[in-house]
């Protein structure tokens, strides 16, 4: 099968780079920036692409690439660090700029610089995909995606600037005479105009691969994978309810004999409301014969007893989530050849450091990623993790073709840790059930009004603070809390999700009518980047 290889220098959208490739149905292979290019890596890749970093070229350490990259006769693409890197590699000279170019930057193309002896070239191929087309001898200009703190001083020998940023700095460069081009921007992100236009004309007409890349053929791999690695020993999986455990659980169902499958799933005392009642129910709606559920609420309000910090909060959770499982696994009589399954996304991996290559920094801990705990059953193979190169719209689409409902597909995202990370601050009896009410209340209006659709997630969020207030002409000092609400379509790119007003007047009125103990309602209105989704 034809392929795009990305090497991963720790950027934190190198994923994104082949989840847009795989949309056009291309396969995409992505290995650590520095990994060996070895014949097994090269097998049916059609081209390469140099991936961003949070590193600069001149950094002792730097990752550099197998020098063999340069060698192959494939085509390549350097995005952001990667033009950077190929500069650097090639006699240019890369150094800091005054000021970060950073967010939404126009970009204008100076098509005469092109030579016209580049008709029917790989690099007019390459052109043709920006906004505006591909004709020569004209001026077009477009809004990229920017995040770097580097600029390109000199260009290395050979190749040709033909797109500048608004600030006078090299935005896109192709090669005189080889198929090499360099993007100062990331065309992998929603917010670059014409993005998708851009990986398209690379990987179908720069490189020629045949989309061959479906989500049944991901489904036949990972059974043949499942097949191979468990064998007839027994599987775990901890499942939370969420769209993510849900489908892994019938990937499991539907590759395994249901009777090697079993799915436990925690009670916590952090989880929304009524949700035990919904997970059975739906559990039970997939196959599953073997569904063991644990009460364990009062266990983890005492380990989170006086922590405030969200890492120690999450790291206690991780924690404890593994121990309470080998001591369930005990009492089920389960052998030790039995594997543990996590419903864990590529997003998962990559904001908690774990990404392909070894320089992803860490944005926040994954109890079910950076827990020492996993880690150590990580570290001994017996984790199964099938999900864990997808993002959530392709685990949607996988749940469709494996026969789960919609309404289940369509469930927005809910953390691992629960409400543990939506309460700030210590996390509390009182205070869980308060969130769980207010909570409670902002989805079912959302679903009520035909809004909870056009939502990728929505949650409302409980704030360390109380402010003052008057119920029944008495002074009282309720909660603040505030509302989320995202579009988004991968989930490492969001923005705030634009309210009618009279909607969001109604359902604050309602939440402080309802739940006597929030005084105050407020709406959160950043962005990703620069703010995450969750609020810890």
């Amino acid at each position: 099968m034809d392929k795009i290889v990305i090497l991963d220098f720790g950027s934190q959208t190198t994923q994104l780079i082949g989840r847009r490739i795989r949309e056009f149905g291309v396969y995409t292979d992505i290995v650590p920036g520095d990994a060996p290019l070895t014949c097994t890596v090269l097998d049916g890749a059609k081209g390469i692409i140099l991936s961003g970093s949070p590193s600069s070229v001149y950094d002792e350490g730097a990752p550099v690439p197998d020098p063999a990259v340069y060698t192959t006769g494939l085509p390549i693409l350097g995005i952001c660090y990667g033009l950077q890197r190929m500069t650097a590699d090639h006699g240019g000279r890369v150094e800091p700029l005054p000021e970060r170019e950073y967010g939404g930057v126009k970009v204008t193309l100076d098509m005469a610089a092109v030579s016209s002896s580049t008709a029917g070239s790989p690099a007019a191929a390459f052109l043709a995909g920006f906004p505006g087309g591909g004709a020569s001898g004209q001026e077009r200009s477009f809004t990229a995606w920017m995040s770097h703190g580097d600029s390109l001083a000199k260009l290395a020998p050979g190749f040709i600037q033909v797109g500048t940023s608004a600030h006078g700095f090299p935005a896109v460069l192709i090669h005189e005479t080889k198929p090499w081009f360099g993007l100062q921007f990331h065309p992998e992100v929603t917010h670059c105009e014409g993005g998708r236009e851009i990986l398209r004309a690379f990987a179908l007409d720069v490189c020629g691969a045949a989309p061959e890349w479906t989500m049944e053929r991901y489904i036949e791999e990972v059974r043949e994978n499942l097949a191979q690695r468990v064998g007839k020993n027994p599987v775990l999986l901890l499942i939370s309810g969420g769209v993510d455990s849900t489908v892994a659980g019938a990937l499991l169902l539907k590759t395994l004999d249901p009777d090697q499958v079993h799915l436990m799933y925690m009670d916590t005392g952090l989880m929304r409301k009524n949700e035990t009642e919904i997970v059975s129910a739906n559990l039970s709606r997939i196959g599953a014969r073997h569904l063991h559920i644990i009460h364990c609420e009062k266990e983890f309000l005492s380990a989170l007893k006086g922590l405030t910090d969200p890492e120690e909060k999450r790291r206690a959770i991780g924690d404890l989530f593994i121990s309470i499982q080998e001591r369930e696994v005990a009492r089920l009589g389960l052998p030790e050849s039995y594997f543990l399954a996590q419903g864990t996304l590529y997003t998962d991996l990559i904001e908690s450091g774990k990404g392909v290559g070894k320089k992803a920094h860490v944005i926040k801990s994954h109890h079910n990623v950076r827990s020492p705990l996993v880690e150590a059953k990580r570290n001994a193979g017996r984790i199964i993790e099938p999900l864990d190169r997808l993002y959530k719209d392709e685990v949607r689409s996988l749940g469709r073709l494996l026969g789960i409902d919609e309404d289940i597909v369509m469930r927005h995202p809910f953390p691992g840790p629960g409400l543990a990370v939506r309460i700030l601050g210590e996390v509390t009896r009182e205070k869980c059930d308060i969130l769980r009410d207010a909570d409670d209340i902002y989805i079912r209006e959302l679903k009520r009004r035909g809004l909870y659709d056009q939502i990728w997630q929505a949650f409302a969020v409980l704030l360390p603070i109380r402010s003052v207030g008057v119920a029944g002409d008495v002074r009282k000092y309720g909660w603040v809390l505030a509302l989320r609400a995202i579009v988004s379509e991968d989930g490492m790119t969001a923005d705030v999700y634009p309210f009618p007003m009279k909607d969001l007047l109604e359902i604050s009125t309602l939440i402080t009518n309802t739940v006597k103990d929030i005084g105050r309602v407020t709406y959160d209105i950043s962005s990703k980047p620069p703010a995450t989704i969750e609020w810890e």
